[in-house]
């Protein structure tokens, strides 16, 4: 098989240095060519025509937003943002991926704790994953999502009944990775604002990306969007964002329901998880839950949504065809545990028809 070939875009030359080491550590994967601006990303994507780019938001010349828009337009392909781990950074990524990028790796100021934050693998096999599909992400490259600020457009709603409701949910819960920014998008703005009942979403990102996610998502919503603070009510109509770095678990106290954060387990290949956000859910809703599980690598979310089954609660998987990754869904297809495999523009319309 052809090796993935990849560009790498810093002004940095440690930084380019770094990456392009990481990346050499796999011998399906060929750094063919390195840039330190914009400008010259432009011209070296369409001269090596890479199968996949990681690009760095601030440069000078030519900012890496700027860039990734023109290549966008010219020559579409999986672009994997490098992002600083700070709030301008985590706005900076989101818009990144609205415009088309397809992922982010994260970095701070100084570097010092890259390997550290434990990215390496994760690195190679985003590149590979996206790498693999180019031709998919240059037929299939998303036009800009809404401005913050504006509500996205009203859809019809589906006609035919939900199959297999067993009783009307009284909860929510969506996990996604990869890709989740972007399709998150295109469900919770469209959720009607008399839905009726508490959404808790798990967004495998950084804490400071998860605050501007739940903002970005708040502002386009008809539905409240926050992050999780912890000790908060579960009202209906809410939308509660697990906090990056930490679990978000339900905790019932009376008749009520209250969000926890939670450490533990610190041992989780994720945190947040959806498994443990999941988990938490089946043995405190059980059959009157619905949960989503969406876009991303590998398979959390699959044991926990197993339990969330022997409960008696319903399960949606987002499609293949849909999927910016097909992990995460397919583990659970494959477990033969959902009810349901839905377009992702679909998605928002099947959750409304079980909640109503």
């Amino acid at each position: 098989m052809n090796k993935i070939t990849v560009l790498v875009v810093d002004d940095s030359a440690f930084m380019r240095k770094a990456i392009e080491g990481m990346l050499a550590k796999d011998p399906d994967i060929q750094v063919i060519g390195t840039a330190i601006n914009g400008i010259e990303a432009i011209e070296k994507v369409k001269t090596l025509k890479p199968d996949v780019v990681t690009l760095d938001i601030e440069m000078p010349r030519m900012d890496g937003l700027t860039a990734l828009e023109k290549i966008m337009a010219e020559n579409p392909l999986p672009v994997i943002m490098v992002s600083s781990l700070t709030t301008e950074g985590a706005e900076a990524t989101l818009k990144a991926l609205d415009l088309g990028a397809v992922d982010f790796i994260p970095k701070d100021k100084s570097f010092a704790s890259f390997g550290v934050l434990k990215i390496e693998d994760d690195l190679r096999e985003k590149v590979k994953n996206f790498g693999r599909r180019k031709a998919f992400f240059a037929r299939s490259m998303r036009k800009p999502m809404a401005p913050s600020g504006l509500t996205a457009p009203a859809a019809p709603m589906i006609t035919r009944a939900a199959p297999k409701i067993t009783s009307k949910k009284k909860l929510v819960v969506i996990g996604t990775s990869t890709g989740g920014p972007q399709s998150l998008q295109k469900v919770i703005p469209m959720l009607p604002a008399d839905l009726g009942v508490p959404v808790l979403v798990v967004q495998h990102m950084p804490p400071n990306f998860t605050k501007s996610l739940a903002q970005r998502l708040d502002s386009l919503s008809k539905l409240h969007v926050l992050e999780a603070q912890g000790k908060e009510q579960l009202e209906p109509n809410t939308v509660y964002i697990a906090k990056g770095g930490i679990h978000m678990k339900l905790k019932k106290v009376g008749p009520h329901y209250y969000t926890e954060l939670s450490p533990e387990p610190s041992n989780s290949l994720h945190i947040p998880s959806v498994d443990v956000t999941v988990a938490s859910v089946a043995e405190n809703i059980g059959r009157d839950a619905l949960g989503v599980i969406m876009t991303g690598m590998g398979s959390d979310g699959m044991k926990g949504l197993q339990l969330l089954k022997l409960k008696g609660g319903n399960v949606i998987a987002q499609n293949e065809a849909s999927c910016v990754v097909y992990g995460m869904p397919r583990a659970v297809v494959e477990a033969n545990i959902h009810d349901e495999v839905v377009p992702l523009d679909e998605i928002y319309q099947r959750i409304v028809a079980y909640c109503k």
